[in-house]
C-alpha cells in the first residue's frame, strides 16, 4: 500500500506507521557481517574503542561460518538483523514523508523465537498493540490481509490487531467509528469483485513507491523468504498493481497507470 501511504501524507493526514516485528528471521547473514564492519571501520576512523565490538565481530564469524540449517542466531545477530530492518523503515517512511514521532517499532515478542516458526501469542503482544492503538486513536487502521503469507506472520499479525480492536471497542468511544482495511502485498491480490476501495496511482506516484521500497535494501533483490514467485518483491508489487488497473479498465472504467487495492474488515 506504499502509493496510498504515500498519497495521504502528500493530503496532510496525520498518517502513522507502526512495525509490529523486528523482521530479524529475514536478513541474510553476509549483511550482519557487512554492518559490523561498517561500525568496526567508523570506530577505528573516529578514534573510538573497538576491543569489545571486534570479539563479538570475531565470534560472529565463527558462529556464521558452522552455522547448521535451522539453528537459531545468536542474540547478538539477532539484535544487528533486527537493526538493519530498522534502519531501512525508517528510511522508507522518511522517503513518504513521514516524521520520527510517527514511526514505532512494536517488536511484538511472539516473533523473536529466531526461526521461521514463532513463538505462540501471548497477553503481551496485544497488550502492547491496545497501548499503541490507545496512543494514536486512528481513524482508520490498515493492515497486511496477505494470509499467503508462507510462514504466516501476516495472518497471525492481522489477528493480534483484531483482538487489540474488539477488546478496545469495549472502552474507546473512538473505536467505533475506525475502520479497519486490509491489504496484500508479495503474494496474491484480492479478485476484482471483493475489492471495497482502489486508489489509483500515477506513473509518477508508481516510481516514488518504488523507490521506497528500494529502500528495504535487505529485502531487495532475492529474500530469504521468497516463496514460489521468483520475482523480487517490488517487481511482485508493481506488476500486480498494474493488473488491477488493467481489471478496471477492462471492466470499462477509468484507465489507471496503477491501482492498490483494499477490502474492509467488519470487526
Amino acid at each position: 500500500m506504499g502509493g496510498t501511504f504515500i498519497r495521504l501524507v502528500d493530503q496532510g493526514h496525520d498518517v502513522h506507521v507502526a512495525y509490529q516485528t523486528s523482521g530479524n528471521t529475514a536478513v541474510w547473514d553476509d549483511d550482519v557481517l557487512r554492518f559490523v564492519e561498517f561500525n568496526i571501520d567508523f570506530s577505528e576512523k573516529m578514534g573510538l574503542d573497538q576491543t569489545k565490538m571486534k570479539k563479538t565481530y570475531s565470534d560472529m564469524r565463527e558462529f556464521i561460518a558452522n552455522k547448521q540449517p535451522n539453528q537459531v542466531d545468536t542474540d547478538e545477530i539477532k539484535a544487528v538483523k533486527g537493526l538493519i530492518r530498522k534502519g531501512e523503515a525508517i528510511a522508507g517512511a522518511r522517503y513518504c514523508g513521514l516524521q520520527d514521532d510517527h514511526i514505532h517499532f512494536m517488536a511484538l515478542p511472539f516473533y523473536e523465537s529466531g526461526k521461521v516458526q514463532k513463538n505462540p501469542v501471548t497477553e503481551e503482544d496485544v497488550l502492547i498493540t491496545m497501548e499503541l492503538l490507545k496512543k494514536v486513536k486512528p481513524h482508520q487502521v490498515f493492515a497486511a490481509g496477505d494470509f499467503e503469507d508462507p510462514h504466516g506472520t501476516h495472518i497471525v499479525c492481522f489477528n493480534i490487531i483484531l483482538e487489540a480492536l474488539k477488546r478496545l471497542e469495549k472502552t474507546e468511544d473512538w473505536v467505533k467509528d475506525c475502520w479497519l482495511w486490509m491489504y496484500r502485498g508479495a503474494w496474491l491480490e484480492f479478485e476484482t469483485h471483493e475489492i471495497e476501495m482502489a486508489v489509483p496511482l500515477s506513473p509518477q506516484e508508481v516510481e516514488r513507491k518504488k523507490f521506497a521500497i528500494f529502500k528495504h535494501q535487505s529485502q531487495k533483490d532475492r529474500a530469504v523468504f521468497p516463496g514460489d514467485d521468483a520475482r523480487e518483491f517490488w517487481k511482485r508489487a508493481e506488476d500486480r498493481n498494474r493488473e488491477t488497473a488493467q481489471a478496471y479498465d477492462n471492466l470499462g472504467l477509468a484507465d489507471y497507470e496503477a491501482m492498490e487495492a483494499f477490502v474492509r474488515y467488519k470487526f
